[in-house]
């Protein structure tokens, strides 16, 4: 498996890499310092699993986990300091966790459930826990989609949004639905990509594609909806599935199921 170390004390990921080193299944593809470089080395490396420090300044741990969701998505391994309310966060969805100083023994069990979990419904079901973490910290779960929408907050006679409302912390971002990119579901919740930040929406696919206007968003996969104005590249891929290639390098696959109704607007199709 391909990792990657985050953290900002260059002697914990030392220490880290150290008794990584000693794993043969490991391959270290980099070493971040801060969250920042983090989510572009997620983006350009590509790792299968990611150790990542919580407590980082200005970009902190759970703001990288938000802004990696996606396609492909790599397993996460948290490293922290004690800290209570973050234990107790982790343990009730599930996540692994590692507490500096890092144990040999309790960093051997945290890979091998990694390894466990390299099957697809099973890092879907990873993806999904660490969604509800995130939600959980930001607020998310306090108002779904069906609440902001029974409010009447911008509905329009034409029945689709022209804005999307998503509950952020405290308040209200009001996200134009033309600068969305694409979105993606796990579990109960979604994740809307828009102009380089993702965020966090608890409701369903299908009420999304309820008041979205099918002219430009259309679903392509049970867990993907996207912005057809941001496909710029359609790749065949086996079983008659295709990779659409977005804006931004952004590589979606397209359930066979989904071809005919996304090929009214992409004819090459």
């Amino acid at each position: 498996m391909k990792a990657l170390i985050v953290d900002d004390e260059p002697l914990a990921r030392r220490g880290l890499l150290l008794r990584l080193d000693k794993i043969n299944d490991i391959e270290i593809v980099g070493e971040c310092g801060n969250g920042r470089e983090a989510i572009q080395s997620v983006r350009e490396l590509r790792p299968d699993i990611v150790f990542l420090d919580i407590q980082m300044p200005v970009v902190n741990g759970f703001e990288v986990l938000r802004q990696i969701q996606g396609p492909g998505m790599p397993m996460v391994i948290f490293v922290t300091a004690f800290d209570e309310f973050a234990i107790k966060a982790f343990e009730a969805h599930a996540l692994d966790y590692l507490l500096k100083p890092v144990d040999d023994d309790r960093l051997a069990d945290a890979i091998q459930h990694a390894r466990d979990a390299g099957e697809e419904r099973s890092a879907l079901d990873h993806r999904a826990r660490l969604l509800e973490l995130v939600a959980e910290l930001a607020g998310v779960d306090e108002v779904s989609l069906d609440d902001l929408l029974d409010r009447g907050l911008e509905a329009l006679d034409t029945g689709y949004l022209d804005t999307l409302p998503i509950k952020d912390g405290g308040s209200i971002v009001r996200v134009e639905t033309p600068s969305i990119d694409w979105i993606d579901a796990a579990g109960d919740y979604m994740c809307v990509h828009a102009e380089g930040e993702t965020h966090i929406l608890r409701g369903t696919m299908k009420k999304l594609e309820e008041i979205l206007d099918p002219k430009r968003f259309q679903r392509v996969h049970r867990s993907t909806i996207v912005n057809v104005d941001r496909v710029r590249q359609v790749r065949p891929h086996i079983n008659g599935e295709y990779f659409l290639i977005l804006d931004g390098d952004v590589e979606l696959k397209m359930s066979r199921h989904y071809k005919d109704k996304i090929g009214r607007f992409l004819p090459e199709l």
